[in-house]
């Protein structure tokens, strides 16, 4: 597998990457995982989700958050500078346990990278993604085409998450988000660390090597 690091990069430009490396894969390339980061934007999944946005275009526009329709699974969620994004392009074809198994592993390896900053994490029974103490720190939602995953999870690191006030996250009510910065209390580690220990944890997970690092 290698490592795509696109830094700061919009929601658009993030799809058309993800769209030609599904492409190559499908043509016998390798797999891939994109980390990045998004300028503000709230996206709608295949399910839905405008209904759980309170504000109007006009007021996300005049405050500089993008809205973008999506084609991964799921409601709505948000993005933002500080939020490590993760978007697994991989055979899942080739893998024991179909979806289900992906979606466990993907968790896991957030759980283990929270787990050496001495975060526990888990999971809740019906729900998607990872919780500490009840509330949401990592959001799951993939799209699958020809058995080839793309999109994935999104992981809050740094502190200010008031995008979540403009949405309900992944359309369930009442639910707080939080962040490795929140639980820390403290504005460490920084990206680059969560980066490295997201890819370790993710690495062995999988059971995958990662190689190949370009940066954005």
């Amino acid at each position: 597998m290698t490592l795509l690091d696109l830094g700061l990069v919009t929601y658009e430009a993030a799809i058309q990457v993800q769209e030609q490396a599904v492409a190559e894969l499908a043509a016998g390339g390798p797999q891939r995982i994109i980390l990045l980061e998004h300028p503000p934007v709230i996206t709608f999944g295949r399910n839905g989700g405008e209904e759980n946005l309170p504000f109007s275009d006009r007021y996300c526009a005049q405050h500089g958050i993008h809205i973008v329709k999506s084609n991964r699974g799921g409601n709505i969620t948000c993005h933002f500078p500080g939020q490590l994004v993760a978007y697994p392009i991989m055979r899942l074809d080739r893998r024991k346990g179909g979806l289900r198994a992906f979606f466990h592993d993907m968790e896991e390896s957030v759980i283990r990278t929270l787990a050496v900053f001495d975060l526990q994490a888990g999971r809740r029974e019906g729900k998607a993604g990872v919780w500490i103490s009840g509330k949401k720190i990592c959001s799951t939602g993939i799209a699958v085409r020809h058995w080839i995953s793309s999109h994935g999870l999104s992981l809050n690191v740094g502190r200010d998450l008031s995008l979540f006030t403009a949405v309900t996250p992944c359309g369930l009510t009442g639910v707080q988000a939080t962040s490795i910065h929140r639980e820390l209390d403290r504005e460490s580690p920084s990206m680059a660390e969560v980066k490295r220990t997201f890819l370790d944890a993710f690495s062995n997970v999988f059971g995958l090597r990662i190689s190949a690092t370009r940066q954005g």
